[in-house]
């Protein structure tokens, strides 16, 4: 588009995730654009871009509502587009593009699909009665409609304004908590941006993590590196991973999930680690700079790499030992007594 300056227009009233979503994007891509709330024709036929409002999708022409008889445009999974998917579909990659100039294209197609598939289709399935809301205002569309203007912030804009000015108050009011959700919501999106793209920019990094204890334990040089998904896709035998949880700082013990959104882990911790910290983590385990293990058993942390790995190798230890053994060699173990005696971290000078 030519214009520096475009109008971009949603609907009046109450608002949803959808047109906030669609308004955020085009209002992102075109910074000296204007907004408009407004149900009136001819200011939307005026308008450079129409969002959720008007009874038209043509996205060269900027146009894109979903309400209109006979609208069935949907994704190849089945999910119909609402007005966050029809303006992420037409200018997701625009938006991607100009926040990562030298990304990678395959990896931009990742982008917006993984966007698409992790928020922008969940939008469009609760704006068009498909997927029931989250519980209470936990989901993204129960936090965009708290932005609505409530009975009583209406009641004192008219006092204020006077029964004659009560619609142009209420609309001002409207208008303004929709500028402040969308605000939100850009934020929220150049967040996914940049976060799916390091996410994938990062995963040959995973892949060259280095193997120990035959496959089981998986160790990553570097922090930030998104790798669940590569390990449950394409790493069975990793049990645990090890990282760094920021350049310079603690170190973690992670268990590997059985899938990437799941807590439910492949082997969880021991459940004699479970709150353990410090002294007390360090004495279970032999590792001197053992710094917790969390309740649920999902995570421990070290003060070093080097911590981290005995930490990981100590759990495989107990997991090795736990499988069954002859008959006539039982030793059951409830330490790593083993790590403590090879394992032990030279004092620190």
């Amino acid at each position: 588009m030519n214009n520096p300056s475009p109008t971009v227009a949603a609907h009046g009233n109450s608002f949803h995730a959808d047109d906030v979503f669609a308004a955020a994007v085009l209002m992102a891509l075109h910074p000296g654009a204007t907004l408009i709330r407004t149900r009136d024709m001819k200011l939307i036929a005026a308008a450079d871009f129409a969002v959720d409002v008007g009874g038209e999708w043509d996205p060269a022409r900027g146009r894109f509502d979903h309400h209109q008889k006979g609208f069935a445009e949907q994704r190849s999974s089945g999910v119909v587009y609402a007005s966050s998917g029809l303006v992420w579909l037409t200018h997701g990659l625009d938006l991607i593009r100009m926040r990562l100039p030298s990304i990678d294209e395959q990896i931009a197609l990742r982008v917006r699909h993984a966007v698409d598939e992790e928020l922008v289709q969940h939008l469009d399935m609760a704006d068009t009665g498909t997927l029931n809301a989250a519980p209470g205002y936990f989901g993204i569309s129960a936090m965009v409609s708290a932005f609505n203007t409530s009975r009583s912030e209406e009641g004192a804009a008219v006092r204020n304004a006077g029964v004659g000015a009560a619609s142009p108050a209420i609309a001002a009011l409207e208008l303004e908590q929709f500028k402040t959700v969308m605000g939100f919501m850009g934020l929220f999106i150049d967040r996914l941006i940049v976060r799916y793209s390091d996410k994938f920019a990062g995963e040959s990094l995973v892949r060259q993590g280095e193997l120990l204890a035959d496959g089981k334990i998986l160790v990553l040089r570097e922090s930030g590196l998104s790798w669940s998904s590569v390990v449950c896709a394409e790493m069975p035998d990793v049990l645990f991973v090890v990282y760094p949880e920021t350049p310079g700082g603690q170190h973690q013990v992670r268990v590997a999930p059985i899938e990437p959104q799941s807590f439910v882990a492949r082997r969880d911790l021991p459940a004699t680690w479970a709150g353990l910290r410090n002294q007390d983590l360090a004495a279970m385990t032999g590792v001197e700079d053992a710094v917790f293990c969390h309740n649920n058993l999902f995570i421990a942390g070290a003060g070093s790499m080097e911590g981290a790995r005995l930490v990981s190798l100590c759990f495989w230890q107990l997991v090795a030992r736990s499988r069954p053994v002859p008959p006539r060699r039982p030793r059951p173990i409830n330490r790593c007594s083993t790590a403590r005696r090879r394992f032990r971290t030279p004092p620190h000078r």
